[in-house]
């Protein structure tokens, strides 16, 4: 009996170390499993990241070349309707163009409109011999707008913009910001009326102010940067 006791535990011995040993090699192997899993996932997303990169670098859009007018309507000239219709759509005829690429924006003249003054219109460019040209003189709390009459010449201005920086003894006290649009050549000027302002008010507001109009476009060419000045006064 004992020796058929002795031979079963002999049996199972073996046995029971082999299936203990098993579960030991499977426990230490599933880490290296989890790592293996974590390594292939960080794979997988430095891939993805890559193709996303690569991807948007095929789709990033190239702007071609910029043309004249002129250029881009003779392009067509054998399509007598087509060439009306961008003749139409840009308000001007081919023989008012001179093939010029960069487009030019000449301003005619600055308006000032308030119920004070009404509308007052000054010729531009200003007197150079006039350092500091007083363009207007309001009442504290007075609203207005300053108004231009310019042309286009020789291409499409894209994103005509302006600043408005204003200083008082030397300090700045303010600055507006604002956007034109994109305008085509055309025989007529265009007008456009700036954005309306209000006037400080106070003892401390009543005095002069010096200031400077900048008007740039999307490929900041600057067309022009007027320098005037203005005057605050006591409300009645």
């Amino acid at each position: 009996m004992e020796g058929g006791k002795r031979g079963a535990e002999e049996a199972a011995g073996p046995s029971s170390s082999s299936s203990s040993l098993g579960t030991n090699q499977e426990m230490s192997h599933h880490p290296n499993e989890e790592e293996e899993e974590e390594e292939t996932e960080e794979e997988k997303e430095e891939d993805e990241q890559h193709h996303e990169t690569d991807h948007l670098k095929n789709t990033t859009f190239q702007p071609g070349p910029l043309l004249s007018l002129k250029d881009q309507i003779e392009r067509d000239k054998e399509d007598e309707s087509l060439r009306r219709w961008k003749e139409k759509l840009l308000g001007c005829l081919e023989s008012d163009l001179d093939g010029r690429v960069d487009p030019e924006v000449k301003f005619h003249s600055i308006g000032i409109l308030s119920e004070d003054l009404g509308e007052v219109v000054t010729p531009l460019p200003l007197d150079e011999n006039k350092n500091a040209y007083v363009l207007f003189s309001l009442r504290e709390g007075s609203h207005y707008q300053l108004k231009l009459k310019f042309s286009v010449l020789h291409n499409i201005v894209s994103g005509l913009r302006y600043s408005n920086t204003v200083w008082k003894g030397g300090i700045q006290v303010d600055q507006s910001k604002g956007m034109l649009g994109t305008f085509a050549p055309q025989k007529e000027p265009y007008e456009h009326a700036l954005k309306e302002e209000v006037t400080p008010s106070g003892v401390l507001a009543r005095g002069a102010y010096s200031a400077k109009l900048k008007f740039e476009d999307d490929d900041r060419r600057c067309h022009m940067e007027l320098k005037y000045s203005f005057e605050i006064k006591k409300s009645i």
